[in-house]
């Protein structure tokens, strides 16, 4: 039995299986399982719902463009701050921490990129994981059963003018109408000094007063739900295209 080639100085871990092995025949199948092994507790599969936070696509390439040329001009897009990849023959993988935002793909955490070979000629597969994508998408649910818990506990509680005016009937017909009380008069020397002359209390400031005893509103909560729900939609459509149009642009032979 031979013994296993000594490890690439370049590289002080093995993150993939020797590129010589033999490939699964569903190749997409095989880039899933990548990404599943990226980050650690992924090994359930969640095929059905991870398109939330999953970014899934595939892109052709130059016929004369080899695999290796095709990498060299993705790399750049890899050397930034916060991230860390690493490349074999026709995989490449990520992963970033603490991106900066100028990062043109500082919306992912991670992901593989692969080159494969198509009837029509070759292609790069991408998969791609956002945990910002998935914020938006869980965000809008917080924020609704935020709303439902303010709905429950409205009904727990009653407002203090409720309150009063329920105890007020009782006593209603043996209270006498309150006096409105006469505004205190100004002090001689106050008034030889200029002093304004006191105000009555508007009616404007009682209202407010009365506000104060209101029920809890769930609207905020709706408001900012719909916010949250629009970020997602918007943000899942368009970084799909966007990455797309990045990774074509990089790969155009000049």
């Amino acid at each position: 039995m031979g013994t296993a080639p000594p490890a690439s100085p370049s590289s002080t871990r093995t993150l993939w299986p020797d590129p010589g092995a033999k490939v699964q025949p569903d190749a997409s199948s095989d880039t899933d399982s990548r990404v599943g092994n990226l980050f650690k507790g992924d090994n359930v599969n969640l095929r059905f719902i991870d398109w939330i936070w999953h970014v899934r696509g595939r892109l052709a390439i130059a016929p004369e463009q080899s695999s290796d040329e095709a990498f060299e001009r993705l790399t750049p897009l890899f050397r930034q701050t916060g991230t860390s990849f690493q490349r074999t023959d026709a995989t490449l993988t990520f992963r970033k921490k603490d991106q900066a935002a100028q990062d043109k793909m500082s919306i992912f955490d991670g992901g593989v990129l692969r080159i494969e070979q198509d009837g029509a000629g070759p292609v790069l597969r991408y998969h791609l994981i956002s945990r910002a994508l998935l914020f938006c998408f869980l965000a809008p649910l917080l924020f609704l059963a935020f709303a439902q818990l303010t709905i429950f506990t409205s009904k727990l509680q009653k407002p203090p003018t409720e309150a009063a005016s329920t105890s007020g009937k009782a006593a209603k017909g043996s209270q006498k109408p309150a006096v409105e009380k006469a505004p205190v008069p100004l002090n001689p020397i106050d008034k030889f000094l200029g002093a304004p002359e006191p105000e009555k209390p508007k009616k404007g400031d009682e209202e407010k007063l009365g506000r104060r005893g209101k029920k809890p509103s769930p609207t905020p909560a709706y408001v900012f739900a719909g916010m949250f729900a629009a970020l997602y939609v918007i943000g899942r459509i368009l970084e799909d295209r966007l990455i797309k149009r990045l990774f074509k642009k990089s790969l155009q032979v000049s």
